[in-house]
Order: structure tokens, then C-alpha cells, then sequence
């Protein structure tokens, strides 16, 4: 096996503090260790926020987030990065500026709202995040609502039927809003002609699956919902397990079913004694550590 097999990936994620330490940098670092890379961050804003509600938030200035990122480019190196939480339009353009000197796997979530409700990305702050990470990116990974909204879709919901052929097949009875629908595949596809290399949409009702599209092919990738009060960080776990997927040299296609299955045994092992809110997920599965370390304590007395 050569030296570059057994080389440290290398992981970074350019997002937003989570004081909670259940999604945003926090969530992609656990996410990157639990994937074997060693990760890297470079922070664009703080927020003070826990299980219930964002209480705060600390844009940093963009020439704060360029040092952060020269640094980390010119001594440590690469393999692939993501984006979360970017929040404005400058802080936007600061990362895509930066980036496009540096070409990398690039895996953009375009976080908007928290899981409580918060606003996380401003409102016109969604034009310039299309128009200068798209083109930049590997793979876009919305979830459905976040699909919705950079689709311009209005008053649109997805069938239980993810592929539009079934969809025009189905029944009234399975249209959950009768006024106009909208696929998964047919999301995908808008943002694609948007400027999007590859897209990923993840969540919502209907079918348990995420679903791919890079333009030439349309790939239903097989989830697992839980019935788990913690799902704090679900998205950003999965954008960070696929970008650590694709640092150690998976195929796009690989490193998203991969994603899609960290994201669910995560959410399977959600913190749900943290908070009084939605509570973390756990990609590290806590408890069968703690598990471990309780038995073999026990085998040494």
C-alpha cells in the first residue's frame, strides 16, 4: 500500500459556531473525526444558541475569515472542505473569493434556518450564495425547504412519489397539497440549471430517500428515519460525513450513500437527556463508549 493511502485526510469546513456543539462546526468536526480526517475550521460567524433557540449571533469580519483560511491553506493543506452557515451576502463573497484561487472538492449546504426556527441566512444573501458557490461547488446539499426556497419554489410540495413520472401517476389522494406540486428530482434538476454541478436533496415527507442529480443521472439513495426527539445537527453531520467521504477519495455517488448513512445511525443515537429542546445528534455514539468503558471496568476489577 503507498504513502498516499495511509496519508491524513484533511478536512475543513468554513460555517458558524454552535455554542450547543450539536450542528454547525461542531457537528462537522465530530463528523470529520468520526470519518478518520483530521478536520479544520475557519469560523464566519458565532452564534449563542442551545437546544431551544438561536439567542445571538457575531458576524466575524472578512478579513478575519481570509486569514483563517490563508492559514490553514498555506501550512496544512486540503483534501476537500464544505460550507454551512455563511449568513450574508459579503461573507459569501469573502469564501467564494478566497476559494476560487483554491479549487477543492467542495461541498456546499446552504444552512438558511435553524432546527428551532432562527433565520440563519439573510434574505439577500440567497442570490449571491447561488451565484458564486454554485459554480464552485462539487455537490449542493439542500434539504427539501432550503430546495424550495433557491428553486423560487412558492406554495409547492413534494408527493410521497419522489420521481415525477410516479408523481403523474399517483392519485389525488396521495398529494399532500393539492394546489401545485413538486418533485424531489424535479428540485434537483432546477438547481442544477442554476449553476450546481451535483445536487443532493435530503428530507422531507413521502419516500425515505435523498435524492442525486449531476446532470446526467437521477439516483434515489436510501435513508432511515427515526422517531428520535434529537435531531440537532442531522444536516450538517451529513454535509461533513460527504465531504470526508469524498477527501478519502470515494466516488460522489459512494460518498453521498455513505453520508446518508452516518447522518441516520447519528440521528439513531441522538442525545436526547441534552436540553430541553431538540436535542443533538450523536455521530460519535456516546453510549456505546460510555458502554465500553463501563464493561471494562467492570472486567478489571
Amino acid at each position: 500500500m503507498g504513502s498516499a493511502m495511509l496519508m491524513t485526510r484533511r478536512c475543513l469546513t468554513i460555517a458558524t459556531s454552535d455554542s450547543a456543539g450539536a450542528a454547525g462546526i461542531q457537528a462537522d468536526l465530530k463528523a470529520f473525526a468520526a470519518a478518520g480526517c483530521h478536520g479544520m475550521s475557519a469560523l464566519v460567524a458565532l452564534t449563542a444558541q442551545n437546544t431551544v433557540g438561536v439567542t445571538a449571533l457575531h458576524e466575524l469580519p472578512p478579513e478575519f475569515v481570509t486569514a483563517q483560511l490563508e492559514a490553514v491553506f498555506d501550512d496544512i493543506g486540503v483534501d476537500a472542505a464544505k460550507t454551512g452557515m455563511l449568513f450574508s451576502a459579503r461573507l459569501i463573497e469573502t469564501v467564494a473569493d478566497f476559494l476560487e484561487e483554491r479549487l477543492v472538492p467542495l461541498v456546499v449546504d446552504p444552512v438558511m434556518v435553524a432546527s428551532s426556527g432562527a433565520q440563519l441566512l439573510e434574505d439577500d444573501a440567497v442570490e449571491t450564495l447561488i451565484g458564486r458557490l454554485f459554480p464552485l461547488a462539487t455537490v449542493v446539499t439542500p434539504n427539501l425547504t432550503e430546495a424550495q426556497v433557491l428553486a423560487g419554489v412558492k406554495q409547492q410540495t413534494v408527493t410521497k412519489f419522489d420521481t415525477a413520472a410516479r408523481a403523474n401517476a399517483a392519485h389525488d389522494s396521495v398529494v399532500f397539497d393539492k394546489q401545485q406540486t413538486v418533485t424531489k428530482s424535479e428540485l434537483a434538476e432546477r438547481l442544477h440549471a442554476l449553476g450546481a454541478p451535483a445536487v443532493i436533496v435530503t428530507g422531507g415527507h413521502g419516500e425515505p430517500v435523498d435524492h442525486f442529480f449531476d446532470g446526467r443521472e437521477h439516483v434515489e439513495i436510501p435513508i432511515e428515519r427515526h422517531d428520535v426527539g434529537a435531531t440537532h445537527g442531522a444536516g450538517c453531520t451529513h454535509s461533513a460525513a460527504l465531504c470526508a467521504g469524498l477527501a478519502r477519495g470515494l466516488s460522489l455517488i459512494e460518498a453521498a450513500e455513505s453520508a446518508a448513512r452516518v447522518a441516520g445511525d447519528a440521528v439513531a443515537h441522538g442525545l436526547t437527556d441534552i436540553g430541553a429542546g431538540d436535542g443533538p445528534v450523536d455521530v460519535l455514539n456516546l453510549k456505546e463508549a460510555r458502554e465500553h468503558d463501563r464493561d471494562h471496568a467492570l472486567d478489571r476489577r
